[in-house]
């Protein structure tokens, strides 16, 4: 089989979406499939440094565009549409008959948490979960989080103004924080980190996560 990444177009019920599928280089042990969040695609700085990382863990790692962004809209659909994509790329996503972890960033972890249960993913990987909106901490989306039914990994920005660390409630997930990162894990100069060593820091959590799951 070959290591080169290919992409695949899947029909869903939401349109015409899209997997950017990057091979385990080792023997591949689980699917982590991610997806973008409501203002940006697959080019994200952490699914960028998951895609580059994860392979050499026997991961393959399937980066996934929302029909929305397949077809060049500039703004994301409501959470049922979004839903509803990813459901009809699952089958897709499950076809390797391997355990499927379900993530993606902001709106993309919020799919992920929502429908975990019902498609048998095997854990749930949670980057940048948009707590609430900014400045609103009243409209908490806790439940989503708290809600998976399966094992959680989230990975926050120590200065996500959609929800820092210390915010988040307790439950049963894990939390890992880039200390400084904002909601796409960028770090001022000030704080003494390059990009590459916060995405060390993410990298290096999800890693570690993944291995304890067995």
């Amino acid at each position: 089989m070959s290591r080169e990444p290919r992409t695949q177009n899947v029909t869903t019920e939401a349109g015409e979406a899209r997997i950017t599928w990057v091979p385990a280089t080792t023997a591949p042990r689980l699917v982590v499939a991610v997806s973008h969040g409501a203002g940006g695609g697959i080019e994200a700085r952490d699914l960028k440094a998951l895609a580059a990382a994860l392979p050499a863990h026997g991961a393959t790692v399937a980066l996934v565009e929302q029909p929305w962004r397949v077809a060049g809209k500039k703004v994301a659909p409501a959470p049922k549409t979004l839903d509803t994509g990813w459901r009809g790329l699952w089958p897709a996503l499950a076809a390797p008959r391997l355990p499927v972890v379900a993530g993606g960033r902001s709106a993309g972890a919020r799919v992920a948490c929502r429908t975990a249960a019902e498609l048998g993913a095997a854990a749930v990987l949670a980057l940048s979960f948009p707590l609430h909106p900014p400045g609103r901490p009243e409209k908490s989306r806790a439940d989503e989080l708290l809600g998976t039914g399966v094992p959680t990994l989230v990975v926050q920005g120590g200065n996500d103004p959609f929800g820092r660390p210390e915010e988040f409630p307790p439950g049963a997930y894990e939390l890992a924080q880039v200390p400084y990162g904002d909601h796409g894990f960028a770090v001022p100069k000030k704080s003494g980190l390059t990009e590459a060593q916060a995405m060390e820091v993410l990298t290096g959590a999800v890693t570690g996560w993944l291995t304890s799951l067995g």
